[in-house]
């Protein structure tokens, strides 16, 4: 018998894992993917459905009049307050997964944080007022750090670290994510605030029933355990000084994820400045029917199911040239351009819209800012969990993954800063402003690639 370790940050998420001990002929592995990945691709669809419900509406509840459902807060405090929660969504992860490491069975660890969560959007619901909204995404940021950790952890545990169906896994587990996120603004679009809160509760109850009936059949005793274990095999590596390897990888890591800062910067404007560009400046009729401003949020998960099987065969296929694929810091200079060029889209539609409230422009180009954003995301994120969960020193996981992690917090909180500075400079300076950053970093990075894929190796 044998076992072995990785580190595998995946959409919010991290993992520590014991890749599955395992027999000594494992070069054979099952030609189909476990039962058990589909149980945890529903209970990910429904976490998902909630959050990017309650996330759908957050801005919109805060700005909205009493009279209108909401709690009447100025657009600045909204932006703010929405920042400093998709920020701490990042970091309770980190102290979610050190107690599981130590002390809860990560089965248990996804149905508190389920719980809490569920118990979070029904807070909001319940009353409408600033304490109750408070308490509720309190909730939902302690049960974050529960759940999200362990659920993209279990998933690799279903598999041996050098099982080929390995990604494919992490492929299906991925749109079960977006699946729920698209659902779910199209949903809560059609209701009061209140209510969509109350729906992405319903959402968290479903996904934890299904978790907690149907895990012992096809889950077995994955899970079960503490991850204390894991720590114990790993005592011994942890006094193992790096390598010269170890320690480039290393260098790497945290080189691309403060790459990644700016990138998630600006992509995280959807809940924020977009949304209210939407809501205030697009023209969201189709005859009669006016589209909810919400409906838009469904747009990046959209063309992410639509493009990942398109991406993943385009990289397959660079694969198997003469010249191989893109390394990922070409890959990640892509993305950044890609992004910028998307809110390069929306400079016309904000000098068509001057200072001017009752100016509404065409959705097209809403749209088409999200399907640029989305090709961009497929260049980076999965690109880079994959290659954090590849390169990362086994001593180094926890830290690592908090530097992993902390870039994305660090991100939505600079997300919202630029945010709400489009109330006083305006959207044409902010969305020019992010799209000429992103852009000319971009460029940096494709001619620092070279160097930068060195290290990697």
């Amino acid at each position: 018998m044998s076992a072995e370790y990785v580190f595998y940050s995946f959409k919010g998420g991290f993992i520590i894992v014991e890749a599955n001990i395992h027999q000594e002929q494992s070069s054979e592995f099952r030609k189909k993917h476990p039962p058990g990945l589909y149980l945890l691709f529903a209970t990910e669809a429904w976490e998902r459905f909630s959050y990017y419900g309650m996330r759908a509406i957050l801005v919109l509840y805060l700005t909205a009049t009493a009279i209108n459902g909401g709690l009447g807060a100025d657009k600045t405090t909204a932006i703010s307050l929405y920042g400093t929660f998709t920020s701490a969504v990042y970091l309770t992860p980190i102290i979610g997964g050190y107690l599981t490491d130590r002390f809860l069975p990560r089965r248990t660890a996804i149905t508190i944080g389920g719980v809490l969560m569920a118990l979070g959007n029904f807070s909001i619901f319940l009353h409408q007022s600033m304490g109750a909204l408070y308490l509720g995404l309190a909730l939902l940021i302690i049960g974050n750090g529960f759940f999200k950790p362990n659920i993209s952890t279990i998933v690799g545990e279903l598999y041996h670290i050098n099982d080929p169906k390995r990604d494919g896994a992490f492929t299906i587990f991925y749109m079960g994510v977006n699946l729920g996120a698209f659902v779910a603004p199209l949903v809560v679009g059609l209701m009061d605030y209140r209510y969509g809160f109350l729906t992405a509760a319903i959402g968290m109850v479903v996904g934890q029933v299904l978790f907690n009936t149907l895990g012992n059949k096809h889950l077995g005793d994955i899970g079960k355990e503490s991850a204390k274990k894991v720590q114990e095999h790993t005592q011994t590596a942890s006094k193992t000084p790096l390598t010269k390897q170890e320690v480039r990888r290393t260098i790497a890591i945290v080189i691309l994820a403060v790459i990644t800062i700016a990138f998630w910067t600006a992509f995280e404007q959807a809940g924020s400045s977009l949304t209210l560009f939407t809501e205030e400046n697009i023209d969201r009729h189709l005859g009669d029917f006016i589209i909810p401003t919400e409906w838009f949020q469904s747009l990046n998960s959209l063309f992410i199911m639509l493009l990942a099987p398109i991406m993943s065969m385009l990289w397959f296929k660079l694969s198997q040239t003469k010249n191989g694929d893109f390394k990922t810091p070409t890959k990640m200079g892509m993305g950044l351009i890609t992004v910028g060029l998307g809110f390069f889209i929306l400079i016309p539609a904000s000098v068509m819209v001057g200072d001017d409230s009752q100016i509404r422009v065409n959705m097209l180009f809403m749209v088409f800012t999200y399907f640029l954003h989305t090709l961009a995301e497929l260049m980076i994120s999965p690109v880079g969990l994959s290659m954090v969960s590849r390169l990362s020193p086994l001593k180094l996981t926890s830290v690592l993954m908090g530097v992993w992690l902390a870039s994305s917090a660090v991100a939505n909180k600079l997300a919202s800063v630029l945010a709400t500075y489009t109330q006083s400079l305006g959207y044409f300076d902010i969305f020019g402003l992010i799209g000429i950053v992103t852009i000319v970093l971009g460029i940096i990075v494709l001619f620092v690639s070279k160097p930068i894929a060195k290290l990697m190796e």
